[in-house]
């Protein structure tokens, strides 16, 4: 009897072009309606830019962060969305600074302005809060955000579990039970349903490869104990796809990244390394972000937004596909499916480009002009933003990270999975 074989996965580069932020490891990325967010990082020193990254047209727009409202320079901090407001913690490079404030930033979405912590209606100046950390993880639980470990400077790796609930503002230290992770710093986690999962990352100076996964209904740690899987890793990301997590690059150390892709199923708690179809490769990469976009990525309506869009906007898009893993066209579209296709181009934004250069972004590209009408529309832009995130392709975006590029922009890979 044959087995089935592992599903294959399609690796593509994506160019970017001006305006753009330069390429960088150690930074934080989010995605929200249908758009990707990111800051800070690090090439040659710690960075402070702001950027807003809209998937389907492939651009990018620098957003404000030169207010005091804006954080500074930040470095292996964490980025959250929950409800329109961005929630950036840690990665304060002085210490002595930071141990007296609270390092935590909010970035209103809607109006894309950040956020004095006293123009919310909750308390977030409290005396219990937690100090400033750099290599922590951070998920959003319900109404909750949970921040686990991170690099204390003076004191080392922290095992530090801290709840923030995002409706009263309110911080929480958990209890530090016997059986956990342990100090951690350097990890991945992810939030599925109602458990939280931790992966490898250093605990001291030592690189780890163990799973862990905590209740929110029993409020416990739990180690799962699975055969084969991912060696030790360290500046690895992790994200959900359907019923399961999907682990990319990091590596033993931060001199070696490496450019597996492996698949978590989280309910038969089994390891399945994903291979790459040939000539499609992934990059070898380390301290790097990921951001999954699509339904299968983001389950149930898109970044908790409603389900209802305008349906103007949304039935002209046509729905995405491409020859190497066709996908069945959404319902009540009139359109035919796209196909993956080399398209080349010879202006954009005024600018000539080399016209033997091929645009890669084929998934997106033939939306563009709809987009574009969709934002000249009498739409608001949330309601934009809500329909493009609903259509959105299912696909996984990797950017940045360690070896640098020498371009000037980011690297973004994009990838795509095989559906069985």
């Amino acid at each position: 009897m044959n087995q089935r074989s592992s599903p294959e996965v399609l690796w593509i580069s994506l160019p970017q072009f001006s305006p753009a932020p330069c390429d960088r490891y150690k930074h934080a990325c989010c995605a929200y309606r249908g758009n990707v967010y990111l800051l800070g990082g690090r090439r040659k020193q710690s960075l402070k830019d702001f950027w807003k990254y809209n998937v389907a047209l492939n651009e990018w727009k620098e957003l404000d962060c030169s207010s005091d409202k804006a954080p500074e320079e930040l470095e292996e901090h964490s980025m959250v969305a929950h409800q329109g407001l961005l929630y950036v913690f840690g990665g304060l490079r002085d210490s002595g600074y930071s141990n007296s404030i609270t390092p935590l930033w909010l970035f209103d979405t809607g109006k894309e302005r950040w956020l004095h912590l006293q123009e919310q209606s909750s308390p977030f100046h409290q005396h219990v809060v937690p100090s400033n950390r750099k290599g922590h993880s951070a998920v959003v639980l319900e109404s909750s955000m949970y921040i686990y470990g991170g690099y204390i400077d003076m004191r080392g790796t922290s095992q530090e579990f801290w709840r923030l609930d995002l409706d009263s503002g309110v911080w929480s230290l958990l209890s530090n039970a016997p059986v956990g992770p342990g100090p951690r710093h350097s990890h991945s986690a992810m939030a599925h349903r109602d458990y939280m999962y931790l992966y490898g990352g250093l605990q001291g100076l030592k690189e780890q490869r163990d799973l862990w996964r905590w209740s929110l209904s029993s409020q416990t740690w739990s180690c799962i104990r699975a055969s084969s899987g991912p060696s030790k890793l360290m500046g690895h990301s992790v994200g959900v796809y359907k019923d399961s997590m999907l682990l990319f690059g990091g590596g033993e150390t931060q001199s070696a990244p490496r450019n597996c892709l492996w698949k978590f199923n989280l309910t038969t708690l089994t390891w399945e390394k994903l291979p790459s179809l040939p000539g499609f490769t992934a990059p070898c990469r380390v301290h790097h972000c990921s951001v999954g976009l699509g339904p299968n990525f983001q389950p149930g309506p898109p970044n908790n937004i409603s389900a209802t869009f305008p349906s103007k906007s949304i039935n002209k898009l046509r729905p995405f596909k491409n020859k190497c893993f066709p996908s069945s066209p959404s319902t009540g579209q009139p359109e035919e499916d796209i196909e993956l296709q080399t398209i080349h181009i010879g202006e954009k934004n005024g600018q000539a480009l080399n016209k033997t250069k091929p645009w890669e972004n084929c998934l997106t590209f033939e939306n563009h002009k709809v987009v574009r009408e969709t934002e000249d529309s009498e739409h608001s832009a949330e309601e934009t933003e809500d329909s493009l995130a609903h259509e959105m392709p299912n696909l996984l975006l990797i950017l940045g990270g360690k070896p640098l590029t020498e371009q000037a922009t980011i690297a973004v890979w994009q990838m795509t999975l095989a559906e069985s």
